[in-house]
């Protein structure tokens, strides 16, 4: 303790003087327990020094122990190295005496297979000399193993005597099998019943022999067997197109009659299937020059009906060698052709089955091109299809000249017997005519894929686009002609278009045809990729035959709305001979009106149960697109509107503006109505501002026009006056006053009086605002009308609007011709 915890202790223990009494007993206490510690102490320090003392003598003790093991150790290491020695002493005469036994038994048993290969080669010698075939076999196997044991004493001239005294035993052998084979076939195999059991077992010695022994006998046997076969159709009276199926005739009754004879030839062998290879081969070599020195074109007949007994004879050697013929399964998915929305299953195993095919034939005939193949096998890696019938491909152009000849007469033919109307209860509108159309290509494409899967069907495919594009411009020669207006402007149509009801309906069954055609014809090419070659399949494309069927869709759709468009011209002229400048009152809605809803009363109906949906808005598009911007021109027309009267004209202007919006209702097709409905919106508000413009005040009349017009022109803002009565001197201050402000947007234009010369060619009755007053358009302006006359595009295809403009493209002159030339 520090003095400071002394004193606070003795304070503690002593706080009283009283309490002093107890310090003796305390200090006797302390001086106990302080004595105590010491001897404590004291013991502790006696024994550590006898412990000390103590752990010096382990220590030696220990380190004596350890110098004597290991002088033990050394001692034993000493006497192991002594006994190793004795033990090699002991061991070397043993070891010299066991490499001396294993060279004296190697010895013998060399020694021993010596004498045996000897003996061996000797009655070989005896058994070729003789023919005892089945033997020597036997024999052959033995002194084959036993040449092999004395591989490593080449060298040595017994041996190697033995071995060239073996290989003129084997060439002995080999001679005599070839000279009894010789007589196969001659006849003596029935003279000399024991011809054919010597053979067989001569072919054990074949078997061991080498390898290429057995396939120089084979080859020389078909060789033997085919020499007849050349020289009867080389002949000048069977050596012709017309006698092919003769040829087939001919080996199959040579396989059948010589059948049980060739069983002399073991199944590994296989000796039908490489004689009916090199049949092929020396068929195809022989047909091949019938083909090339033909002076005329041959018989299509004779050429058509010599490829298809190629084709089952190769199909016949296909099934017999253990391939899978594919003649039965040929045009199954040619059947699924216009089928696809109902079957879309079967078009989906129709395409994993042939997806598998075509892996199997792009194998097969790979290993036909690899001559590494073991051709001796069936099926291994020979491929007996187009073996001799890939000969005809070259001269096959004949066959596709007289199958575009039939298509075209059959085209031509349809259309002449077309109704152009269709039968009472069918679902799909579709011509009869594009229907037997796609079933007289199905039958020729089924006929063809079974001859040929290479550049002949690939013609035959380029047939197909040529008919059906000639059939394309069937159906658009078939559209009633002429038509102007906006729509005429855009497509380079001239003349008026007056259709009945009934020539409504056939243009619309020529759209169904067409959008039928072009689905179906990529279906068709579909099916033609799948059947032919894989190197060709990319090239086959339908694209171009669609775009012909996509035009004929959009001509004919814009054809249906000139139609009305024409059915409208009376009703138009109506509007204009009204007296709107001398009305008392206002009434119901006008008579042209009433008359505009019943035209299209009559036809919408009609129109909506024949076009699917998307037709049907692009119809609708183009229909608001030509008929709103026509009102407002008619507007111009008139010669001078009262208030009154134009209070009547925005009337009417409203009843038109409900009778378009009820179109979609009306055909009975909404699904798209609102975005028509915003169309027509804004295209007859332009007419329901033009008429707010003229019943303006005339002190106003400017400021309206330009908040309500804002794509105005001075022009058009001067015609407005005129219609609204003013005199010239009154119009010229309001002019100055409106030029001086200036209008919404300034264009240059040429103004022209207000009903256009006779010699003027209008451009239809369908007449836009701009060309009705004779006012040429400015590029924006046609900007605006194409815009609007392309709507609907994107639900029908791109194809179809550009089918659309490159029509306008190939016009002279025009606004639509102006843009392009800029």
């Amino acid at each position: 303790m520090d003095k400071s915890s002394a004193l606070d202790y003795i304070n503690q223990m002593f706080p009283t003087e009283a309490s002093l009494s107890g310090v003796e007993p305390l200090m006797q206490k302390i001086h106990s327990e302080i004595r105590r510690v010491d001897a404590g102490i004291l013991a502790a320090v006696r024994q550590q020094s006898n412990s000390g003392t103590k752990a010096k003598e382990d220590l030696a003790a220990a380190t004596r122990a350890v110098e004597e093991l290991m002088y033990k150790i050394r001692e034993i290491k000493t006497k192991a190295e002594q006994s190793e020695t004795m033990v090699q002493e002991i061991c070397r005469d043993i070891k010299k005496l066991d490499f001396a036994k294993k060279h004296i038994t190697t010895t013998i048993t060399a020694l021993h297979r010596l004498t045996m290969l000897v003996s061996a080669v000797e009655q070989l010698q005896v058994m070729a000399s003789k023919r005892q075939y089945k033997e020597a076999a036997a024999q052959l196997e033995a002194v084959n193993q036993l040449c092999n044991h004395f591989e490593a004493y080449r060298d040595i001239p017994k041996i190697t005597e033995l071995r060239e005294k073996f290989k003129n035993i084997k060439q002995i052998l080999k001679s005599h099998v070839f000279s009894d084979f010789s007589s196969l076939g001659t006849g003596k195999e029935t003279e000399e019943t024991n011809l054919l059991q010597q053979l067989s077992e001569a072919c054990l010695v074949v078997d061991a022999l080498e390898p290429s022994v057995r396939e120089e006998l084979v080859n020389n046997f078909c060789s033997r067997e085919l020499t007849s076969y050349e020289q009867i159709f080389e002949g000048a009276e069977l050596a012709k197109l017309d006698k092919t199926e003769r040829r087939y005739a001919w080996i199959k009754r040579r396989m059948r009659t010589n059948e049980e004879i060739w069983k002399i030839f073991p199944p590994s062998w296989h000796v039908p299937y490489r004689l009916c290879i090199q049949f092929c081969k020396k068929t195809r070599k022989q047909l091949e020059g019938i083909l090339d020195y033909l002076k005329d074109k041959p018989d299509v007949g004779t050429l058509l009906l010599a490829l298809q007994r190629t084709l089952e004879f190769e199909d016949e050697l296909e099934e017999k060698f253990g391939g899978v013929s594919r003649s039965r399964e040929i045009g199954q998915d040619i059947e699924e052709i216009g089928k696809a929305e109902n079957n879309s299953q079967n078009v989906s195993d129709i395409r994993k089955k042939y997806e598998k095919k075509l892996a199997a034939h792009q194998g097969s005939v790979t290993g036909e091109k690899n001559g590494n193949k073991d051709l001796t096998v069936p099926g291994a890696g020979f491929n007996f299809r187009g073996i001799i019938s890939s000969c005809f491909e070259p001269h096959l152009i004949v066959y596709v000249e007289l199958e575009e000849k039939t298509l075209m007469e059959n085209l031509e033919k349809l259309v002449q017997e077309e109704t152009w109307d269709i039968e009472e209860g069918s679902q799909n509108n579709v011509l009869n005519s594009s229907m037997q159309l796609f079933l007289i290509i199905k039958r020729s494409l089924k006929r063809c894929s079974a001859l040929t899967k290479s550049q002949t069907l690939f013609n035959l495919f380029k047939v197909f686009q040529k008919i059906l594009k000639a059939y394309a411009t069937k159906l658009f020669a078939r559209l009633p002609k002429g038509g102007t207006g906006i729509v005429a402007a855009a497509t380079g149509m001239d003349g008026q278009i007056k259709t009945s009801d009934r020539d409504e309906r056939v243009i619309c069954y020529i759209v169904n045809s067409a959008e039928y055609c072009h689905k179906t014809s990529e279906e068709l090419a579909e099916s033609v990729s799948k059947l032919i070659d894989p190197q060709l399949a990319d090239a086959v494309d339908m694209s171009d035959v669609q775009d012909e069927f996509s035009a004929v869709i959009t001509k004919a759709l814009v054809t249906l709305v000139l139609g009305l468009e024409t059915k409208f011209d009376a009703e138009m002229a109506a509007m204009t001979r009204v007296p709107w400048g001398s009305l008392e009152a206002v009434g119901d809605q006008s008579e042209y009106v009433n008359g505009i809803n019943m035209i299209l009363t009559s036809s919408i109906p009609v129109l909506g149960s024949l076009l699917s949906p998307v037709y049907f808005q692009f119809f609708l598009d183009k229909l608001a697109s030509s008929l709103g911007p026509r009102f407002y021109a008619n507007i111009f027309k008139c010669r001078h509107i009262s208030e009154t009267g134009a209070q009547q004209m925005l009337l009417d202007t409203q009843a038109v503006k409900t009778i378009l919006l009820d179109i979609p209702s009306l055909g009975r097709q909404t699904a798209s109505a609102a975005s028509y409905s915003k169309f027509v919106t804004r295209e007859m508000s332009k007419a329901e501002a033009l008429l707010k413009v003229i019943l303006s005040p005339v002190d106003s009349v400017a400021d309206t026009y330009r908040a309500l017009l804002p794509e105005g022109t001075p022009m058009e803002f001067q015609r407005i006056l005129e219609l609204k009565g003013l005199k010239k001197a009154d119009q010229q201050s309001i002019l100055d006053d409106f030029n001086k402000h200036g209008p919404g947007i300034t264009q240059p234009a040429a103004i022209v009086p207000a009903v256009a010369p006779p010699a003027t060619p209008a451009i239809s009755p369908a007449m836009t605002a701009s060309t009705a007053v004779g006012f040429i358009a400015s590029r924006e302006d046609v900007l605006t009308r194409a815009a609007a006359l392309g709507r609907g595009a994107a639900t029908t295809g791109f194809k179809r609007f550009l089918a659309l403009t490159e029509a306008a493209k190939d016009r002279k002159d025009g606004p639509f011709r102006k843009l392009f030339n800029t």
